[in-house]
């Protein structure tokens, strides 16, 4: 193992994913040639990224982006007044924030910024669902907050494409199309989900430090791809999705493939909602996975693995062994990671419990097969 790093500061991007999770019922009989309902009984949104584009060409992918000033604006201030203001915003009270791995970036709100990053994160989860997919995640303003129901999407706006535009090219634009519509972005029905960073694999690889959020929906809403961000969409249960990448229908990134799989313990829509609900989450759990170099595979380590060190080397550098994947197993017994062995062949092997009351991902193995 080559633990022989030089030390460096790496800066990421802020930005926010939103995961939309929507039920799924059983279309009536006159329903021609109807899909099969999921098995997990709800559909995720996954967007295909242009091959054009600079980060993850290609990939399917949650909705979502990078943090622009205008999120942060206090312009918002008056259109979520009177019923909403600082320092919560109707949010209910803060979890609580991890300690920070050396190196890594600070998750503290911005000096001087009129909101939080809890809410400017939020509303750019719910702007880039806009500009990507069409997804109007809004709530009329005199509309008070109801979390205790799964949420609807609002249809699309007269002249869609032309509010795009001018959303991609100011995102202060989506300011305006709120106070168009006399609505606020529907903060309320983003459920804390966690945080993934970048993890180092390359030199002059773009650094991301981006806010996963889960909002459930009713029903799955239209969804309108911009056609130069994003070129397709689809609709899957995470067995499906699963299924899909495995089989090189679609390309995964390591976090998304995670978090299908860790969507994949809950049941129903329902079960997943109540989860968001409960309150079950004590603290965030925000991740740099550290990557682990086999003779024949890539590993993600992942904060509670017992090859896992928070060590600020770890930010800028890969660890690395002549030993194969198999031998490296063999010795182990405390897991969080998952074995990246192709594009599209990826095992996850967890052993550990969240100290946080998350849930995570269930160990799944490739078969040989895939080998």
């Amino acid at each position: 193992m080559n633990g022989s790093l030089r030390p460096g500061a790496s800066s990421w991007r802020r930005a926010a994913t939103m995961v939309l999770a929507a039920g799924w019922a059983r279309p009536g009989p006159a329903a021609p040639s109807p899909p099969p309902p999921p098995a997990e009984g709800f559909r995720l949104l996954l967007l295909q990224r242009s091959e054009s584009q600079g980060f993850l060409p290609g990939a399917h992918v949650f909705p979502g982006g990078v943090l622009d000033k205008a999120d942060h604006s206090a312009d918002w201030l008056r259109l979520f007044a009177p019923h909403h203001g600082p320092p919560r915003f109707g949010l209910g009270p803060p979890l609580s924030r991890p300690a920070s791995f050396p190196g890594l970036p600070d998750p503290a709100d911005e000096d001087g910024a009129a909101l939080p990053n809890d809410v400017a994160s939020r509303i750019c989860a719910i702007r880039e669902a806009f500009e990507e997919a069409g997804v109007l995640l809004l709530r009329p303003r005199d509309a008070l907050p109801t979390a205790a129901e799964p949420a609807r999407a609002l249809a699309p706006p007269p002249g869609l494409d032309a509010w795009r535009d001018r959303v991609r090219r100011d995102p202060r634009h989506f300011l305006s199309l709120c106070a168009h519509l006399d609505c606020t972005p529907d903060i309320w029905a983003l459920h804390d989900w966690g945080g993934w960073l970048t993890p180092f694999t390359r030199s002059g690889g773009r650094r991301f430090n981006t806010a996963f959020f889960l909002c459930c929906l009713r029903e799955p809403p239209p969804v309108y791809p911009d056609l130069t961000e994003v070129v397709s969409c689809q609709w899957s249960s995470p067995s499906e999705t699963t299924e899909s990448f495995i089989s090189k229908k679609i390309w995964l990134a390591p976090p998304q493939f995670y978090e299908i799989r860790r969507l994949g313990n809950f049941a129903s829509l329902s079960d997943l909602h109540k989860f968001c609900l409960d309150g079950a989450l004590e603290e965030m759990e925000r991740w740099l996975p550290i990557t682990f170099l086999t003779a024949d595979a890539m590993l993600q380590l992942l904060p509670g693995d017992e090859l896992y060190l928070e060590d600020s080397d770890f930010v800028e550098n890969v660890m690395s062994t002549e030993k194969k994947t198999g031998e490296i197993m063999k010795e182990g017994k405390t897991f969080h990671r998952m074995v990246l062995h192709s594009r599209h062949v990826y095992s996850v092997h967890v052993t550990v419990q969240s100290k946080h009351k998350h849930v995570y991902p269930k160990t799944y193995v490739v078969s040989q097969s895939h080998l």
